[in-house]
Parts: structure tokens; C-alpha cells; sequence
């Protein structure tokens, strides 16, 4: 596999701060107080993977939030925007991926599911765990329990 460059450095040369990323929309109702949730069915990365936020991977050189939104539309036929980034982790179990959270809020589109999501959810903050079959960060937990 040939090595890519920036500028003079070797991709292969870094032995940290490189991830995979993953942008994921908690994409919030503030009227009816709820969040949009997704099921995925055999997920072929994470197997124990079930219902998620909408989101996905950018491609190489795509915006963040662009890719985002692109990708919440594809998988849920809703067009939204992104009203920036709230959170960021790495999973437990997977320490070379990085979870970007951004707050998005639906500004149009139909909802219907799609992509890799075969059903769509509105719940509430405080139900998230009880369809999450992964792990929902405690501290990202908190700052949704709290959006208004």
C-alpha cells in the first residue's frame, strides 16, 4: 500500500492522532422534545449495534458538517442543519475511531428511512437507553438531558 503524503510527512510515519471519523447528528425537535433515533439491522462493524443517531463517514477532503447532512438525508430522508459540534469521544472499544456529535435541527424533507437504517424513532432524552444496545457516553447523555 503506497504511503500518502502531506506536504513532506508519511501517513505511515504517524504513530498517534490519526482516526477514523465518524460525524453523528443528534438531530433535536424542540417542540416535542425529542430526538431522532435510527435501528440498523447486522451491522457489519459494530455487531451488537442496533438503534444509533443518524450519521456517518465523510469522504476524504469533505466538509464535516456538510458530510453530516448529506448523510442524515440519505438515511433519513430529512434535510437538516447542523448547528455545530456538542460532543466528541472515542468509543471504549475502538480507540482509533472518533465520534464527532453535532446538534442539528430538521428544516425539511420527508421522513423515511433509508441507507443502512431500516426504521426511524422520535424519543425521548431520557429513553435513549432503553433502545441503545452499545454504550451512550454518560457525558454526552447529560448534555442531551439538558437540551432545550
Amino acid at each position: 500500500m503506497a504511503a500518502k503524503n502531506i506536504g513532506k510527512m508519511s501517513w505511515d510515519e504517524f504513530d498517534k492522532g490519526v482516526f477514523l471519523v465518524n460525524t453523528i447528528g443528534i438531530v433535536f425537535d424542540t417542540k416535542t422534545r425529542k430526538i431522532l433515533i435510527g435501528r440498523r439491522e447486522n451491522d457489519e462493524y459494530v455487531p451488537k449495534l442496533t438503534w444509533c443517531f443518524p450519521g456517518g463517514r465523510p469522504s476524504v477532503g469533505e466538509d464535516l458538517e456538510k458530510a453530516l447532512e448529506r448523510k442524515i438525508k440519505e438515511y433519513t430522508g430529512l434535510k437538516v442543519k447542523s448547528l455545530g459540534a456538542i460532543f466528541a469521544r472515542n468509543p471504549p472499544d475502538e480507540e482509533r475511531v472518533l465520534i464527532i456529535y453535532y446538534l442539528c435541527e430538521v428544516i425539511g424533507g420527508e421522513e423515511k428511512a433509508g441507507g443502512k437504517l431500516v426504521d426511524l424513532h422520535w424519543v425521548g432524552p431520557e429513553e435513549l437507553e432503553d433502545y441503545f444496545t452499545t454504550s451512550l457516553d454518560p457525558r454526552l447523555k447529560e448534555h442531551i438531558m439538558h437540551l432545550k
